[in-house]
């Protein structure tokens, strides 16, 4: 397959607000309508997927998906399954209506954790039980999988039983419309997290580190796919995507003042206090954003070329910012490809002239980049041959 073929770039919808600042509330509330403003100028600005948040503090993302699907052409609604929150056989029905009306768009985003608090107030019982989460993950996967194979009658439908779940006759009516399910994307970046997403994904996501720290981890997930298939004599490949903020900018001091800017109206006591809140999740990914963020305080939160950590206490969750010129965040971005990142989920303040902005200055230049380097590869191949 062509690189030009499987690199995809993704953007956010912010579906708890939005505005040119972190730390204050959000100037843009909420609404169907800017919802539908910020998915259009991002499948204008020729990004492929949206990704839908899941949270406490976010709109539901089933319905969310399916209004933005209802409002662009081609732009793809990456949504949350969050077992523990939802039946798998409902999961599955769900995902598969939406796949059929959107025409085959839907994408589905794996949650399996949060902040401790968000699951007990959501009643989820393992809210404290990191590990139990991805057990029963990976049972909810494989009812979903199976009950998107069985559209027949219920008498001849999926049955499972396991420690978490137990299904008879399980169907989905509909099935998907993309064969042989819609894609699933799954974060987790604990051992337990990346042995179930070796058995179960197909992307697997990671917020974006140092290049470095990337390529330990996509070393570390090929292992787990190698012992996968030497203990269980299962073979599966998988693809790599990490998430990311995005300030770009005609000059490089353009772009790092634009990024400060969006910490300017931030309260420093807030720091504190949401730094305290990262510091209680029991979610690796988020405590190794945050010593990412705690190493780098005396570099003005510079985690590498063009890569800033200084979002990471008030935002959480995927917050380092590739922050530069067009020609300097293309060429980190080609970095990652080279490393095995095919898929890019970015997002900005505000996201919807973010959105218009790195269209312009952006993607253009990344995606053609990615055209001359496959075609000095097919030349060189020619020429070798």
């Amino acid at each position: 397959m062509k690189t030009t073929d499987k690199v995809e770039f993704g953007w956010f919808i912010p579906t708890n607000g939005d505005g040119e600042f972190v730390g204050v509330p959000a100037e843009r509330e909420p609404s169907q309508q800017y919802f539908a403003q910020v998915a259009q100028a991002a499948e204008q600005a020729g990004y492929e997927f949206a990704l839908i948040p899941a949270g406490g503090d976010c709109w539901d993302g089933w319905i969310v998906g399916s209004w933005v699907a209802s409002a662009t052409e081609r732009l793809k609604p990456l949504i949350a399954m969050r077992p523990g929150l939802i039946t798998p056989v409902l999961a599955a029905r769900m995902a598969a209506t939406l796949d059929r009306m959107s025409g085959g768009r839907a994408l589905i985003n794996v949650v399996t954790g949060h902040y401790p608090a968000d699951l007990k107030a959501t009643g989820d019982p393992l809210h404290g039980s990191h590990d139990e989460r991805y057990e029963r993950t990976k049972e909810f996967l494989e009812v979903v999988k199976g009950v998107w194979q069985h559209d027949g009658d219920y008498l001849d439908g999926f049955n499972y039983a396991g420690t978490h779940y137990q299904v008879e006759g399980g169907v989905s009516k509909p099935a998907p419309s993309q064969k042989p399910h819609p894609p699933l994307y799954f974060g987790g970046s604990s051992e337990a997290g990346k042995r179930v997403a070796a058995e179960t994904a197909d992307v697997y996501l990671m917020w974006t580190e140092p290049l470095d720290w990337i390529k330990g981890q996509i070393a570390e997930m090929q292992g787990y796919l190698k012992e996968l298939e030497e203990t269980k004599g299962i073979k599966r490949q998988l693809k790599y995507g990490i998430r990311a903020q995005l300030v770009v900018r005609e000059t490089e001091e353009e772009a790092w003042a634009a990024a400060w800017r969006i910490l300017s109206k931030a309260d420093p006591e807030l720091l504190k206090s949401r730094e305290k809140l990262h510091a209680k999740t029991d979610a690796t990914n988020q405590k190794r954003q945050m010593e990412l963020w705690q190493q780098s305080q005396e570099n003005d939160f510079v985690i590498g070329p063009n890569l800033w950590s200084g979002l990471s206490a008030i935002r959480g969750g995927g917050a380092v910012a590739f922050v530069g010129t067009p020609k300097q965040v293309s060429d980190r971005l080609l970095e990652f490809v080279d490393a095995g990142v095919t898929s890019f989920i970015l997002s900005g303040y505000p996201h919807l002239e973010e959105a218009e902005i790195s269209g312009r200055l952006l993607l253009p230049l990344v995606k053609r980049k990615l055209v001359e380097r496959e075609l000095r590869l097919e030349q060189g191949h020619v020429t070798s041959s």
